[in-house]
């Protein structure tokens, strides 16, 4: 059915609830903000950091970038780390692989860190390319890196799909002319991406082999 599969990171390919919220309770922290409910926090994995701190705590511009630095003096000594792939991922890759697809990563995170991610957990080797956003914050929109990456790869849309857990998957896709299956493994619920027009569901990342 499809070719080339887009891959989202965070929520779909490891599981990065620890490290990312340890780096945004130490940036509320530098800010003056005394969070206690780590559980609200797992919102901030999948969008534009930039977005949630404006969002969940009405911080401006100045203040949400201001918090994003603190957050990455965390996240690339640490937090980055704090992380681990989902089971079933590496044999998952590997086997749409084996069947002649072509892999790659389109992720809201920095490409500088999505990279270190993807070596630290031996993933590299399954992607033939990774996109990812700017470290200053000019390409962070989903829509945007899915350009980016159908552009960079030179990749054309006719057989490709996008692949995430999070509504911001599902409408960078659909900006793009994608379709795009959701995963529930991750942290977008099955009403958030049915609701955004997510094409497929997959419950497990063996799933996904079927489904592709």
């Amino acid at each position: 059915m499809y070719d080339t599969l887009l891959f989202d990171l965070d929520g779909t390919l490891t599981d990065p609830f620890e490290g990312i919220t340890n780096s945004v309770l130490y940036a509320l922290e530098k800010c003056g903000i005394d969070e206690r409910d780590r559980c609200k926090l797992a919102a901030f994995i999948g969008p534009p950091l930039l977005d949630s701190f404006r969002t969940y705590y009405n911080m401006d511009g100045a203040q949400a970038r201001r918090a994003l630095a603190f957050y990455r003096e965390y996240y690339a000594d640490k937090g980055i780390f704090e992380n681990r792939v989902y089971a079933s991922i590496p044999e998952t890759l590997a086997a749409l692989a084996a069947r002649g697809k072509r892999l790659f990563v389109a992720t809201s995170k920095p490409e500088y860190f999505a990279r270190k991610v993807l070596g630290h957990f031996s993933l590299g080797r399954f992607f033939s390319g990774v996109a990812g956003a700017s470290m200053d914050e000019t390409r962070t929109d989903k829509a945007e890196v899915i350009a980016y990456a159908l552009g960079t790869f030179s990749l054309s849309g006719e057989h490709a799909v996008m692949i995430g857990d999070r509504k911001h998957d599902v409408i960078g896709a659909k900006k793009n002319g994608l379709p795009c299956i959701g995963v529930l493994y991750g942290f977008g619920s099955r009403e958030e991406l049915l609701a955004a027009g997510a094409d497929a569901l997959a419950k497990t990342p063996e799933d996904l082999i079927s489904l592709v």
